[in-house]
């Protein structure tokens, strides 16, 4: 099994949408995937139509599983995750489509005993996945967006790390900063978790057509930066937001039109880059400002 995890330090740049997409599209391929809800906002599964409401659905809660983990308790992970293949129905080929759900309270106190117990607590979710490797082609985390134990978790689960900007200097910040930090798991963790950076993808973006200085800024930032950016960006379109509403993600729900497609393309181009050395990457030139409206 391959973890992915999505993730960068700054909030509101489409993190659960590009977990949740990026895991329904490697299962309509045909693969057996594991979406995973770091995050104590549950947007996740949310998009997926997942809601842990009520005392007696909090025993399947990420949050609960991991405070079970850290404190000896061995836990059965397939009854605690959701079966949300039956999404993926109208596709004759599709593979499976599961989910690790979360609910604020618990997955806050999971986050809150992690800090407490340290860096020998931080691969812990590793070890669940691992434990689960058989059932499972890929893993995808959807990560919160602060730098916090949970963040931390997070990486050292991953064997890849993806981020994620959108058109706006901030975002660009965050993104830098995990990559950076995704450089320290190793030695962090005594060379136990040891996650290798894919790249950044460019999310809400507009087409060329419309892009003004602050666009082409930062897309020529990402190069600048490292990170190393897909060249599929994520067009800004409404249908993808709301999806969220019908717990159906876009890669699903509009399989066949440009959310689909879209996250079909920067599916390819992640599985590519795991296979090749950095050299041979496939990442977008820098553009010229003089190309761009200026604002």
């Amino acid at each position: 099994m391959k973890v992915i995890a999505v993730a960068t330090q700054k909030g509101g740049v489409g993190k659960t949408s590009t977990t949740v997409n990026l895991g329904a599209g490697l299962a309509l391929s045909g693969a057996r995937v594991l979406v995973v809800d770091l995050d104590p906002q549950a947007q996740a599964g949310t998009a997926l139509g997942v809601n842990l409401a009520g005392e007696n659905q909090l025993a399947r809660s990420l949050g609960w599983v991991l405070q079970a983990r850290i404190q000896g308790m061995r836990m059965d992970l397939p009854s605690v995750w959701f079966d949300r293949s039956e999404l993926l129905a109208e596709w004759e080929d599709a593979g499976s489509l599961h989910l690790l759900a979360c609910e604020e309270s618990t997955m806050t106190a999971a986050q809150d005993l992690i800090h407490k117990k340290g860096y020998q607590s931080t691969p812990v979710l590793r070890r669940m996945l691992l434990d689960a490797a058989d059932h499972f082609d890929f893993a995808v985390i959807d990560t919160p967006p602060a730098v916090s134990s949970l963040s931390a978790t997070a990486l050292a689960a991953a064997d890849f790390v993806i981020t994620v900007c959108v058109p706006e200097y901030p975002a660009l910040k965050g993104a830098a900063a995990t990559r950076g930090t995704v450089r320290y798991v190793k030695d962090r963790t005594g060379g136990e978790c040891d996650p290798q950076y894919l790249g950044a993808v460019l999310n809400r973006s507009n087409p060329p057509s419309k892009w003004k200085s602050q666009e082409v800024n930062i897309r020529n930032g990402m190069l600048e930066a490292g990170l190393h950016p897909f060249s599929t960006d994520i067009r800004i379109d409404n249908r993808i937001s709301d999806s969220f509403a019908y717990g159906v993600p876009a890669a699903v729900r509009y399989a066949s039109h440009s959310p689909g497609k879209l996250y079909g393309q920067l599916m390819m181009q992640i599985l590519e880059r795991m296979q090749q050395p950095i050299e041979k990457w496939d990442t977008p030139e820098h553009i010229e400002l003089t190309g761009a409206p200026v604002e």
